[in-house]
Parts: C-alpha cells; structure tokens; sequence
C-alpha cells in the first residue's frame, strides 16, 4: 500500500472512531442536552431535564464543563448528581427553578474553578457546600430571590473582596428587598477558635492536657479530630469549651498536628495541638550491606530529638568523607531511614560496623559484618619487609675480584640489552609492506592504539609485530593501503619502560573494574622528586598468562611514548610478583561526561543525594574543555595513533579545568549502553563512529576527528548522549544516511559549524585536526575562562 493511501485509510479510520463516539453519546445523552467528549450543554427547554444527565463512568469522568439553562424541571442538586464528574472544572446553571443544594453536591467535585448558579430560585445556601472551594475562584449568585438570614451570611463574608458582592440582594422576614452588602443578622458571628498550649513537650509515658476555647453566635459545635491518635485521651465538653486529658504520651505520636475545630450555620475555624514527645534513641534496623548503585549499610533510627549518628569501624572512629558517608533517604518525625554509603569500597573497608545512635535521653548501637572485597594480592609498605641480610666481610683481595667479576657481568648484559631492543625494536615497527588500521574485532579497553605497518598474522602469541593492542588482548589488523602512505613507526628507538617498587603502592581504594581488571586509587611514594608521596590510579591484570604479559609490556611501551599535557600520564609499571599492573596519572574530577552533567542544568539529577549544587559550566568554559580535547587528538594523530573510541567518558578532568584524554578501561562496564554488542563480545561506540567505520571497521585520524566532532556535540549539550531518543539501530540507520545531531540550545554558530565540518560523509572532506583546534583555541581566546567552576 503507498503512503497515500495508508494515509486515506488513517483518516476514514479516525472518521470512524470519531462518529462511533457520537453515536455512543447520543444514545446516552438527554434530548435536551448535547454532548461531546468532555462537555455537556441542555439549554432546550422541551422536554427539559430533572437532573443530569447519567453516561457510562468513563464519559462523566471526561466531562470538564456543563452548561445548563431554560431548564423548568431542575428543581435540586443531590449528593449523587455530580458525584461521578470528578474531573468538572465549569459548571453554569442558570434561569432554571432550582432551589436547593445539598450540602455534599460538589464533594467530589474537587477541581471546580468556576460556578455560575445566577438566576435561579435559590433562597438558602450553606457554607458547607462549597467548604472545599478555593476562595480564589469566582461563585456567581446575582438574581436568586435570597433571603437576609444568618445562614446566608457567609456568601457575604466571602463576596465581600469581588464585583458580584455590589449586584447582590436579599429579602428579609417583611419582604423587604436589601443590598446584601448590608447584611447583619442579630446573634449571628462567625465561630474562633483558640488551642491552650499549642506545643505540649514531655517525656514518652507522661501526661498533658489542652484546653479548646470557642467564640460565635449560635454556639458553635467543638470537635477535636483524635482518629489516628495512638495516646490514650479523655475529652470534657463544656458550652464554649473542650478540654483534652493525654495519658500515656507514645512515641507514635510524636509530630502529630490535633485539629480542635469549631462550626455553626456561619461558618467554620480550628486551631491546632502539636505533640512533641521525647523518647531516647532506638536503632530499629541495621542491615548487611547492600550493593545498589554503591555499597550501602541500611538502617533506621528512631528518637526525639533527632539522634546523632557516629559510626566506628573496627572499634575505630570513622571519619566521614566524600566516598564514605551517611546519607538520610527518608526522614519523618520520629525516624530516619538511610545507609552507610561506600563509593566503591576495597578489601581495607572489610570488617565489623557498629552504629551509635545518642540524644540527650539515652543511646543505642548495634553492629553488623561487612564484606565488600576480596584483599587483592598485593603487598603494602605495611606488610613485613625484609631487605636482604648483609654480605659477611670479605678480604681485599677477594673483593677486588668479586666487584670486578660483577662490573664484568653487568656490562656485557646492557650491551646485548641494546642490541635487543634496539633490532627487536626495529623488526617491530620498521616498514614491512602497505598500512594497516585497526581490526573489525574489538574488545578493547585500552584508550589508545598505534597504527603499525606490516603483514597480518594470526593469533595472540603467533601474530607477530603487527597485532594492535586492544586491552590486555592482540587483534589482528585489516590492511588498509590508502591510510598513512610511506610513513614509518613514531615510536622512539630509545624507550625504556620505567619500573615501579611494589612496596612503593600503597592501595586506597577501588575505582572500578573494566574487562582487564580492577582500577585503584592509590599512593605511590618516590615517584616524583619534590614529593613524598602523589595519588595515582592503579591498573590492574587480571589473567596474568604469557601472552597477555607480552601485551602487557608492549602497551606500556607505546604509553610511554605518549607525552602531552593533554594526555594522561603514564608513570610505568609495577612487574615484581602478580598482579601485573600500571600507574596512571590520577585525575581529581573522575570523567568528563559525569562532569558534564554535574554542572548542567540537570545537575539535581547527578546529586546523589548531596544538597550543594554545583555551578553549570559557561560558554567559555565549555571552549575551553573542547580545545584542549583538540590539542591532544592533533598530538596523536602527530604521533600515528588513532584513538577510535574519542568521547567524553573517555576524557578526565583534574585541577582547574584541565582536561586530559585516556581512562583506564572502564568505559565499557560504565557506559555499556554507549556501546554496542556485535556477535557476543565486540563492543563499538556506533553513536560516537561515522559511516566508514560501522559499515567497514575503517579507522583513521579522519574518523577520529568525527568523534571529536561528536564530542563537541556531549560538551555543549553537558553530557547528554547523542541520539538519545533512538535505539542502537535507529543511529546506525541515521549515521549511514548522513543525517546529523541538531545544533544544541547552548552552542554558537560557529561551533556548530565546526561539528557540521567534523561530520561530511567522505573523510577527505574533513576538517583538518590542526585546524579544528586553531579555531577553537581562537574561539576560546574570545571568551576569557573563569576557573572557579570546581570550587
């Protein structure tokens, strides 16, 4: 079927739909009246109405305005006229014989806004009527023969503020006609009421009284509402006063608000008692941890006043901090739910919790087991460490042999280690044949991956030089003659990987765990001159066999290559016992896309239940963020490495807005829905790829700068996913039809156009890297960058 006719046949459909509506109505309708979908209108006189018309429960409870009029047979309005109309905001009726209004009629009826009842026959109208009327909205009463009585008094007192109050009158008992602004009936005042005390403070099991005292003409009814009250209590009723006898104060009923409300024919007040009932500290609640977006340690307290919480682990006092810390979720007078919150918590966070609750009536501590984490094997400066024991002494003679024999050894060994390192070096990266680019296989959790040249080779430990590194796995990769032509290995001749004492890495805490292993927050002593001791990020190997420690070292080989301001640091590698792992350059602020959305405009979002909301980052701020991602991709594609999964999440924010690109191989279990699954284990960043890359796994710089142009796209939208609103397939859909991502709210033209230069479908006609960067840097320089954004 074309579209024309799909469309021809949605019409007569809707048409249908549309005319069965009708139908249905009409057969439901009264004769006087018409009626649609949500309003109903009787203003034909014959044969007239006697109440309101009764359709299906679904159709009265569409209904939001009735009209009615003319009408000669509506002589009252029940407490069941209107009671199924829930959602009725207009209701006119006017010029009919109506005389009365139960006092229940609009019970339900609790979203009316307007009601127009001119020209009626009505004589008497209660206040409890329209008790739950917003006072704002206007009622409309001009032209009902009303009479001067005190139970009409209240339309008085509530007209007195609008227009219509000047149009009404009234008759009294000798039929004389009035304004109604005149109006004062004899012995007729509205009630007040007045609670003694209005706090009553005592301890759990003791006593109180209140006393409610009223005022009005008639003498109003006194009520105190005790239903939900927990507190034996005892009531004694004089004429104008209540007095309330609490014995046995319970701590169930702390917080609660008693209504003493006093009413007559004029109208209505009350006044309140609040109960504040002390009682010591009780830890209701105290869980073993549970594993949600963090660790959590759930419990709940009660007391009043509110307890304080203090929390020791191992006997020992904890201190709370930004990854270890009490958070409150629910929070009512007399308890506090919450948990004991641990930001990805190691095996030093292991042990026994115990949770003191105090207020100035007693304690109360309970304690529970936590086990987060098995204790990795590695070893601290904590752990016993032997040097090894001293030589005994020598004679002369003996030792001049033995230093010499020595001196000997360890010269010819350095000789052989060059001339290893430096033809294996060669035999590794020289040119062999045409180019190659990475492979259509990637499970990779490595941020960088240096294009080589040479011939493919199968398998991990079989493949030869020219595997691509990705994660702790060798894939082999797609020759690809029309990338880098006669260009050779950047790699120095002279690299040396450097090593890293065990007992120099002392753990602090897990970071996060991708598909190589766990990441760690450490401190790592005497790696930088002028300091004792810095924060790193750990990097971990999971499965130490013999090909993945030759991946191993040949990653850190190509990392320590890698040395740019605006790439992460390597530092080196720790290879004295298993696990094998590296040191990374730690960046305070974690990832740039949680950063991003941190200070957007749905930063609420990201708060985790902190109060302080940080700043939303500016324009200029932004600029600065997007020329320093440009400067270190114009450094590797100088440097021949083509980064191939360039976002946000795989950018880090340090101090003072600096912005560093390389993570640590955790992306994928973070932001898996970034990815997506092809044939079981490959995961590729299909929303952050263009055309050449989905269709044929081609990647090269001018891909990379796609992504950058991508990226740039996450800055100025603070982080929100591109093609959010489409499924995995949708975006390959659209990549591959050349559509593009809009210009978001924030963005200037210019940059825009930049992305519009980073997103052409033929890769030759890119924007050049270095010219991405120059003119952001020119743009950044336009728009002077304030820093205090990280407070």
């Amino acid at each position: 079927m074309d579209s024309g006719a799909g469309e021809y046949g949605m019409a007569r459909f809707g048409f249908l739909v549309v005319l069965m509506g009708l139908w249905r109505f009409s057969d439901a309708c009264p004769e006087s009246c018409t009626c649609s979908i949500s309003r109903i209108v009787c203003i034909d006189s014959e044969p007239g109405i006697e109440d309101f018309p009764v359709l299906t429960l679904d159709d009265m409870e569409n209904i939001t305005e009735i009209h009615i009029a003319n009408q000669n047979r509506l002589f009252d309005i029940s407490d069941s006229s209107l009671r199924n109309y829930i959602n009725l905001r207009n209701l006119t009726i006017t010029k009919t014989r109506l005389t009365s209004i139960s006092s229940d009629a609009f019970y339900n009826n609790t979203r009316l806004q307007y009601v127009n009842l001119r020209d009626n026959n009505l004589s008497m109208l209660s206040w409890r009527t329209f008790q739950n009327f917003n006072i704002s909205y206007p009622l409309l009463l001009a032209g009902n023969p009303l009479d001067c009585v005190c139970e009409n008094l209240w339309i008085k007192l509530r007209l007195q503020e609008e227009m219509e109050s000047s149009e009404l009158t009234c008759t009294d008992e000798r039929g004389v006609t009035m304004d109604f602004a005149t109006l004062t009936p004899p012995d007729c005042v509205v009630p007040k009421v007045e609670v003694i005390p209005k706090t009553v403070t005592e301890m759990e099991g003791g006593n109180a009284q209140a006393v409610c005292t009223a005022s009005g003409s008639p003498v109003p009814l006194i009520q105190w509402n005790l239903d939900m009250l927990s507190t034996h209590f005892e009531i004694e009723s004089l004429d104008m006063e209540n007095s309330l006898s609490l014995t046995g104060l319970s701590p169930d009923d702390n917080g609660k608000v008693i209504v003493c409300s006093a009413e007559n024919m004029v109208g209505q007040d009350e006044a309140t008692l609040l109960l504040n009932i002390l009682f010591p500290p009780t830890i209701q609640h105290l869980l073993s941890p549970e594993r949600d977006h963090h660790w959590c340690i759930p419990f709940t307290v009660t007391g009043n006043p509110k307890p304080v919480l203090h929390w020791y682990h191992e006997n020992k006092l904890l201190e709370e901090q930004d990854y270890i810390r009490t958070m409150i979720h629910e929070s009512t007078e007399n308890e506090d739910h919450g948990c004991l919150q641990l930001v990805n918590p190691t095996h030093i966070h292991n042990g026994e919790y115990r949770l003191v609750a105090k207020n100035e009536f007693g304690r109360d501590e309970k304690t529970v087991l936590a086990q987060f984490i098995d204790p990795p094997n590695i070893s601290h400066p904590d752990d016993d460490y032997y040097p090894d024991p001293p030589l005994p002494p020598l004679d002369d003679s003996v030792a001049v042999y033995v230093v010499v024999g020595i001196a000997g050894v360890a010269l010819t060994g350095c000789v052989l280690m060059v001339i290893i390192l430096k033809y294996g070096r060669n035999s590794k990266f020289g040119i062999k044949g045409s180019s190659s680019v990475i492979s259509n296989d990637d499970d990779s959790a490595s941020p960088l991956h240096h294009v080589s040249n040479g011939n493919n080779t199968p398998s991990s430990s079989e493949m030869g030089p020219d595997a691509v590194i990705i994660g702790m796995t060798k894939i082999p990769v797609i020759e690809n003659p029309q990338y880098f032509r006669n260009s050779g290995s950047m790699l120095k001749s002279d690299t040396f990987v450097h090593h890293i004492k065990r007992h120099n890495i002392v753990l602090k805490r897990e970071l996060g765990e991708g598909a190589f292993g766990k990441v760690f927050l450490a401190e790592c002593y005497n790696l930088v001159p002028d300091q004792e001791k810095i924060h790193v990020a750990v990097k971990t190997l999971k499965e130490a066999t013999e090909s993945g420690r030759a991946d191993f070292y040949r990653e850190a080989e190509l990392l320590t290559n890698l040395q740019h301001e605006h790439i992460v640091t390597f530092y080196g590698v720790c290879v004295e016992s298993d696990p094998l792992i590296m040191v990374f350059e730690y960046m305070k602020h974690g990832d740039l896309n949680k950063f991003l959305r941190s200070h957007g405009p749905d930063a609420v979002l990201m708060a985790d239940g902190q109060h302080s909301i940080l700043v939303e980052l500016t324009q200029s701020q932004m600029l600065h963020i997007a020329q320093q991602i440009a400067a270190g991709m114009v450094y590797l594609a100088s440097q021949h490495f083509v980064h191939r999964d360039l976002a946000t999440r795989n950018c880090l924010v340090g101090e003072n807005l600096l912005v560093k690109i390389g993570d640590f191989g955790m992306s994928r279990d973070v932001y898996s829905t970034d990815y997506y699954r092809v044939g079981g284990h490959t995961m590729l960043p299909i929303r952050w790829m263009p055309p050449e890359s989905i269709m044929y796994r081609r990647f090269t710089t001018e891909s990379d700068v796609w992504s950058l142009g991508v990226v740039l796209w996450e800055i100025f939208t603070y982080g929100k996913q591109p093609w959010y609103q489409l499924s995995n397939n949708e975006v390959i859909e659209c990549i591959t039809q050349v559509r593009v991502l809009q210009r978001p709210r924030t963005c200037p033209k210019e940059v825009y156009d930049l992305m519009l230069g980073c997103w052409q479908r033929e890769p030759y006609m890119r924007l050049n890297i270095k010219e991405i960067h120059s003119m952001l840097q020119s743009l950044a320089k336009a728009s002077p960058v304030y820093l205090d954004i990280l407070g």
